[in-house]
């Protein structure tokens, strides 16, 4: 449940960021507010899409066999996990900028009075979080065990809603204690390891259709130290992968994880290093 809470608190704070900015924008002058209407016809085309894709999933999976279900969980699992990095690193590229290319974009259609544009720009921004959110959710299930049905499952997707709301509420403060930088920095963190959890579930699925060999298993067992089955190992192994008796391809898979996710992490770090040094080393040229 704390993943499903966790996803949606997340999301959304992304999402209302992007509302936000193009509303506050919107509101600045007389003729941005012609927009509004558009802006809230677009947020609620993103949201029709994310629930069209959720019933689409939902309907696949219903249409399979016990065992084709199995493949379709294990496979959304993995892409759940492909999306999470995606998200992360596409956040780390353009965090800086989210602001000025909504904006931009934003302008773009205000000028030349194309208000379908604004709706097409801000549906597609929250039909992207929202489906997200829907893959997210859905892997996450799909690799846990899912055992609080779906009452349960919808007051902790309700639960995440309202933190978001009252996250963003303090950011928006702009104390310096919680700042967006540090706010993205942390889930960011968070992500990864849900990302990792993701793997190694849809890994254990995969395990479970003798498709991925053990090689051995278990390679060791902590059940003694730290049980996955409740508690802070539980927590442990919803949202960080682990496993209290693991089998040696999931130790492997586990490490080239994170081996890749820290190269590639580096990699964007030392890009945008450079660009910024190229635009620091113009503007002293220029002056």
């Amino acid at each position: 449940m704390e993943q499903v809470s966790f996803i949606v608190w997340r999301e959304s704070v992304e999402a209302l960021l992007v509302v936000g900015i193009l509303y506050t924008w919107l509101r600045a002058s007389p003729e941005g507010r012609r927009g509004l209407p558009y802006l809230w016809g677009g947020v609620a085309a993103g949201l029709a899409l994310a629930g069209a894709l959720a019933l689409v999933l939902l309907g696949v999976s219903s249409w399979l066999s016990d065992e084709g279900q199995e493949w379709f969980q294990a496979g959304m699992a993995l892409v759940a996990c492909a999306l999470v990095v995606q998200m992360v690193l596409w956040m780390k590229k353009h965090g800086r900028t989210l602001k000025r290319e909504l904006e931009t974009g934003a302008r773009d259609s205000v000028s030349n009075d194309n208000w379908w544009g604004l709706l097409v720009l801000v549906m597609i921004a929250v039909a992207r979080e929202g489906s997200e959110t829907v893959v997210f959710l859905y892997g996450t299930v799909s690799a846990g065990d899912a055992n609080g049905g779906t009452l349960m499952l919808a007051l902790a997707g309700l639960g995440g809603f309202i933190a978001a709301l009252l996250t963003f509420w303090l950011l928006q403060l702009g104390g310096k204690l919680i700042t967006w930088r540090r706010f993205f920095a942390l889930t960011e963190f968070l992500l990864l390891l849900l990302a990792g959890s993701l793997l190694i579930g849809g890994l254990d699925r995969l395990i479970s259709l003798d498709v991925v060999p053990t090689i051995i298993d278990p390679v060791w067992d902590t059940s003694w130290l730290l049980s996955d089955s409740g508690g802070l190992g539980k927590v442990l192994a919803d949202f960080g992968g682990y496993r209290a008796m693991p089998a040696l391809i999931s130790v492997l898979v586990f490490a080239v994880y994170w081996v890749g996710v820290w190269l590639t992490l580096r990699m964007v770090d030392a890009k945008a290093a450079r660009v910024q040094a190229q635009k620091t080393q113009a503007v002293k040229q220029a002056g």
